[in-house]
């Protein structure tokens, strides 16, 4: 028995759902109170605030507002707000579009201005404006949020200076780099001329050729700009292009083509790529066109699909296994060993394939296929 009547106790006792909305509740505020109430809210806000009136002059500031561009309320009351300080919120754009805000109920978001202001000197703010609509009161006004990002911008410009003195001293170095270079593939050059020894002599030529696809590459990819992504197609043309120029002459004309569709791969990847192609069109030059095959065509071939790409560089040059790259073969050499690293470096597999009418090397990439992720 004392649990059921405890229980109906209880339910006695239950405040009505609708207590809370009645007019003697003394969580509502008073209309006399509401003022400061709203002042005092104001107040405790960092940002700068200032309500104008529709005419645009100044009914209030917060104390963020007083603090920040030294003033008080009494000197600002009722001035328009391009009137206040020595004029540098008189803008004709800021007071255009001050002006269509409660006429139009539209918004101002993040007005940025710059000026200079006496005491506290240049300031860089974002200005927004809201319509305040009361139903009791059909008086308009709007509330002006001003956020200071002078010390943000300064950050923004500091870092844009110094990634620009960054990227003035890399290409310095690029530059620097792909001189000596030059001046290391002509050294071997040289000496190439100088010895007597053939099997020397062939050495010598071997590293100014891997010297000079080095130079040809980075010459493409400082062309291309740093950072960016790079277009394959344009980027493996000038590089088979400058190759072509450097390796072809009435001995040997051998044509190398471009065959490449629309694709790009950052400045680190493009790098590696163009490696492989300049290793494989001198391997090709190198084995390939030699006695009656001494003429002939290259083929680089690029594509790109949704699941990765596809990069082959073909000849139709003498065609024997010994003369080329290729994973099968029992003894690997450098050029082997440069096209294979590179292709793991990519996450992706070779492939060669080579009969009498020629050699295709592909080096593939498939992102579906995680088992090419080296």
């Amino acid at each position: 028995m004392e649990t059921v009547s405890y229980a109906v106790n209880y339910k006695e006792r239950s405040r009505p759902a609708d207590a809370l909305t009645l007019p003697s509740s003394p969580l509502l505020i008073d209309l006399e109170d509401a003022r400061p109430l709203a002042q005092a809210v104001v107040d405790t806000i960092r940002e700068p605030l200032l309500v104008l009136d529709q005419d645009l002059r100044v009914v209030t500031a917060n104390r963020a507002f007083c603090q920040a561009f030294s003033t008080n309320l009494q000197d600002i009351h009722g001035r328009p707000v391009y009137g206040l300080g020595d004029g540098q919120w008189d803008i004709p754009e800021l007071r255009l579009l001050l002006e269509g805000v409660a006429p139009q109920h539209a918004v101002m978001e993040a007005y940025e201005v710059e000026r200079d202001f006496p005491i506290i000197g240049r300031r860089a703010m974002l200005l927004n404006a809201r319509e305040l609509y009361f139903q009791k009161n059909s008086r308009k006004l709007i509330l002006l949020a001003i956020e200071d990002v002078t010390d943000r911008r300064n950050a923004e410009r500091e870092i844009a200076n110094l990634l620009q003195q960054k990227e003035t001293l890399l290409q310095e170095m690029q530059h620097r780099v792909a001189n000596s270079l030059q001046i290391i593939a002509s050294i071997l050059s040289i000496k190439a001329r100088a010895v007597k020894s053939e099997e020397t002599r062939l050495h010598l030529e071997n590293a100014r050729l891997r010297v000079m696809s080095v130079a040809a590459v980075q010459q493409q990819l400082l062309a291309s700009g740093h950072g960016a992504q790079i277009e394959i197609g344009p980027y493996l043309a000038r590089l088979c292009e400058t190759l072509a120029a450097s390796m072809t002459d009435d001995s040997r004309p051998v044509s190398l083509r471009v065959q490449a569709g629309v694709g790009t791969a950052s400045s680190a990847d493009a790098g590696s790529i163009g490696l492989i192609v300049t290793e494989l069109v001198i391997n090709a030059f190198k084995h390939a066109f030699v006695g009656e095959r001494a003429a002939g065509q290259l083929v680089v071939a690029y594509e790109a699909a949704d699941a990765g790409w596809r990069l082959a560089v073909s000849d139709n040059g003498i065609g024997t296994p010994q003369a080329h790259l290729g994973p099968a073969r029992s003894t690997s050499g450098l050029g082997t060993i440069i096209v294979e690293a590179l292709a793991r470096q990519l996450g992706a597999r070779v492939d060669t394939v080579t009969n009498s009418q020629g050699t295709t090397v592909s080096i593939t990439h498939d992102t579906s296929n995680r088992a090419y992720c080296g």
